[in-house]
């Protein structure tokens, strides 16, 4: 199914009386304030947030899934329903696939379909934390750091097919998230499994097409508990200079012990040139892949007001959401998290950055801290809700998307025992 413009138009008819009012009285309390509504609208139409193929299904715990219905059980399916979100908020441009799950039968036939829907294909992910029934050699000890030099070749090959796979659709990213590492002291030689991890990421960077990126994202823990080969920023960092100008960080904002300070990770990042995308989530203990913004707003809006200054040597990260949904709607739960980005992007836009900076350099920390809370408290949604509707989405995509009965729509069609691959 799809939501077509007429649709939206429809859904939106009963808000925009009231929109309107809403706009420009915040527009006008913003021009008052020397900012420039109308360039934080372009900004806001620009930005595009890709959304994962295994999002788009229930996720779980180590414990259990309890599926939700009208799940997309193909490729296809995926598609359409990122598709769908897109129509909604008309900020969901790219789909990211997972190999082997998303592996297309005709990758010309998929890229035409995702054209259809306005979409593109954002980073591959390669899959070498599970075994697949065709491999020969298990990753149950490691993939590209693993001993056996026939499970490493393994590990490198199947990344080199992800290119290649990636090649055919018009992607030009591949992330490796790597579950390698051990759960008990002394069952890894850390320098051995790093220089071999090293060797092999290597050795894929330099498969890639060369108008290609290579995304490195690090995890403290889990699945492996006493280490993990590529566990925080900086072997991230290093790794990447060791592959070479085209090899970046990737920061998952779940992949942190807590408290941790992921705003100056990000302006470190930024300042070596180093910050290659980011897979935006929210957690309260770990890796919980919640709902952006649920958790941790403030934390979300200092990210980005580091990200609005990103200096010209590090190129225009890749946006990504890497959620997982337990107990919500999948696609409203992306509804939400797209929300929570955009708003966190928009408040970013509206800090008055010369007099942050003065504050600054004089030592001014309370005028510093009001400077930033002035943005933040701010209610701007009235200038999302204006980007969307300039761009032909929806005012409000949650309620439009429940008045369309979506999801009912999507159960009758597919069934309420679908389960989406990959998850």
């Amino acid at each position: 199914m799809s939501i077509n413009k007429d649709q939206i138009q429809d859904l939106n008819r009963s808000g925009e009386s009231q929109h309107q009012q809403q706009f420009e009285f915040l527009q006008e309390q913003l021009e008052i304030q020397g900012i420039n509504t109308e360039s934080v609208i372009s900004k806001l139409q620009a930005l595009q947030v890709a959304i994962p193929s295994w999002a788009l299904g229930a996720g779980g715990t180590r414990f259990g899934r309890f599926s939700y219905g009208g799940e997309p059980a193909t490729l296809e399916e995926k598609i359409n329903d990122v598709g769908i979100i897109h129509s909604l908020t008309r900020s969901a441009g790219a789909i990211s696939l997972h190999i082997p799950w998303d592996t297309p039968e005709d990758p010309e036939v998929i890229r035409k379909l995702a054209a259809v829907h306005g979409l593109t294909f954002d980073a591959m992910n390669s899959n070498t934390f599970q075994d697949q029934q065709s491999q020969n050699h298990s990753y149950k000890y490691g993939s590209l750091c693993h001993t056996n030099d026939l499970c490493r070749q393994q590990a490198i090959e199947h990344n080199k097919q992800v290119i290649d796979i990636g090649v055919s659709l018009g992607s030009k990213s591949l992330t490796v998230w790597l579950a390698d590492g051990s759960c008990f002291p002394g069952q890894l030689n850390f320098r051995k499994a790093l220089e071999r991890t090293m060797n092999s990421l290597k050795e894929i960077y330099h498969y890639m097409p060369a108008d290609w990126k290579l995304f490195i994202e690090y995890k403290p823990y889990e699945p492996n508990f006493y280490s993990t080969v590529i566990q925080d920023w900086g072997t991230s960092h290093l790794l990447a200079n060791e592959c070479g100008e085209n090899a970046f960080c990737l920061v998952d904002l779940g992949h942190h012990l807590p408290n941790t300070n992921i705003e100056q990770i990000v302006a470190t990042l930024l300042w070596k040139g180093k910050l290659g995308g980011f897979h935006f989530n929210d957690s309260k203990y770990g890796d919980d892949d919640l709902t952006v913004g649920s958790i941790k707003p403030y934390q979300l809006f200092l990210i980005f007001n580091e990200l609005v200054n990103r200096p010209d040597h590090n190129p225009s990260p890749a946006w990504m959401i890497d959620a997982s949904h337990n107990l919500k709607d999948p696609l409203e739960d992306l509804l939400q998290s797209l929300e929570a980005i955009r708003l966190a992007y928009a408040q970013a836009l509206l800090v008055d950055q010369q007099a942050l900076e003065q504050a600054r350099i004089s030592n001014d920390v309370t005028l510093a801290q009001e400077i930033l809370h002035r943005s933040y408290r701010a209610d701007i949604r009235p200038l999302l809700s204006e980007a969307r509707l300039r761009s032909g989405g929806a005012l409000y995509p949650l309620d439009a998307y429940r008045k369309a009965a979506v999801r009912e729509k999507l159960i009758e069609r597919r069934g309420l025992n679908t389960v989406a691959t990959g998850l």
